[in-house]
């Protein structure tokens, strides 16, 4: 791994400005304040999650640098304080760097990952322990949140809730921007990609505050439908999985509900994306993920692909019913026509008897 310099980080920003979407004037005050020592620290704060959002971000990748070192670039470029995952530090020496960064003037960045429980007073999710008392993420983010000066919501748990929210939710999670009641810049993703993280860390270190769309999340990232854009949009739809190039829609694909630009951006360096590996968008940018957008897939393709077969046995069991109907009504019309052949021998042996 390579530890990244604050001239790589510009680089690497510059390089990739259109996918990190930032745009000139945005670079030209970046790289003033990284030449100045970086902008507010970072305090970043996991509550409960997976810790994916974190691993998405370590896989971050650049060709012009070489592989980089996610712990240096945050550590030492841009001034991440406190990670829990990342930070050498621990215990009381950590809990210190959380408490001089916050203290900061001009303000810090507070980050998180994860929703936060509200069930049992929050403590099902604990975060340190300082005095000797538990701190809980629910006390942290009403603490820290209000003094910060952005508050990043990293993933979609920390966003909307997630998948940690879902129902029967017994932890009482809750959003970010819920517990701490202020706004929140949303980076939502299960998980995020860690160009939308780093690209809307770069727009704050420069002093600029991203444009965001009703639902918090930056614009530059999350503006248009994924199925807008999908390579598979006027393809034939796929009947079954495993099957390239085909639109997944009819099996259960979210993308019409869902905008990012997965489309264009990739995971794990630009190898692949949910759709590029014939797996349907679940919805896991959106607000209501996932209790919104289940089940996940739908059967209506599958059953459309053996449609004729189903068709025919169904014809088939329509005519065998409409068969035993008629055979019955036969049946039954013998029957009343054997009833009334006796009684008219009944009548007629009645009336010799009267003669």
């Amino acid at each position: 791994m390579k530890d990244v310099s604050r001239r790589d980080f510009m680089k690497y920003c510059i390089g990739s400005a259109a996918v990190l979407g930032l745009n000139l004037t945005v670079l030209g005050k970046l790289e003033k304040a990284l030449a100045a020592g970086g902008g507010p620290p970072i305090i970043w704060l996991n509550g409960s999650n997976c810790t994916g959002c974190t691993v998405s971000l370590a896989n971050l990748f650049s060709s012009s640098a070489g592989t980089t070192n996610v712990a240096d670039l945050l550590l030492n470029t841009i001034d991440l304080a406190f990670h829990p995952n990342l930070m050498g530090a621990a215990g009381d020496l950590a809990v210190a760097e959380l408490r001089s960064a916050s203290a900061t003037e001009g303000g810090f960045v507070l980050a998180v990952d994860g929703g936060i429980p509200t069930a049992f007073d929050g403590r099902t999710c604990m975060l340190w322990t300082e005095d000797g008392r538990e701190v809980t993420a629910m006390e942290a983010i009403k603490e820290l949140a209000p003094k910060a000066a952005a508050v990043l919501s990293i993933g979609t748990c920390a966003s909307f809730g997630g998948i940690p929210a879902g129902n029967p939710n017994p932890t009482g999670i809750r959003s970010i921007s819920q517990i701490a009641g202020v706004p929140t810049i949303n980076i939502p993703g299960c998980p995020s990609h860690p160009d939308w993280v780093v690209g809307t860390i770069a727009q704050l270190l420069a002093g600029e505050s991203p444009s965001l769309d009703s639902d918090g999340r930056p614009k530059a990232f999350f503006n248009r439908k994924i199925h807008d854009r999908c390579p598979r949009k006027e393809k034939d739809e796929a009947k079954t999985f495993g099957i390239d190039g085909r639109c997944l829609e009819e099996l259960g694909c979210k993308g019409e509900k869902t905008k990012a630009d997965c489309y264009s951006r990739y995971w794990n360096s630009g190898t692949n994306w949910c759709i590029g590996a014939n797996a349907i968008c679940i919805g896991c940018t959106e607000k209501g993920f996932p209790d919104k957008f289940s089940p996940f897939y739908d059967g209506k393709g599958h059953s459309d692909e053996s449609k004729d077969d189903e068709d025919e046995e169904e014809k088939k069991e329509e005519e065998e019913k409409k068969e035993e109907e008629e055979k019955k009504k036969d049946k039954e019309k013998k029957k009343d026509k054997e009833k009334k052949d006796k009684e008219k021998e009944d009548d007629e042996d009645d009336d010799e008897d009267d003669d």
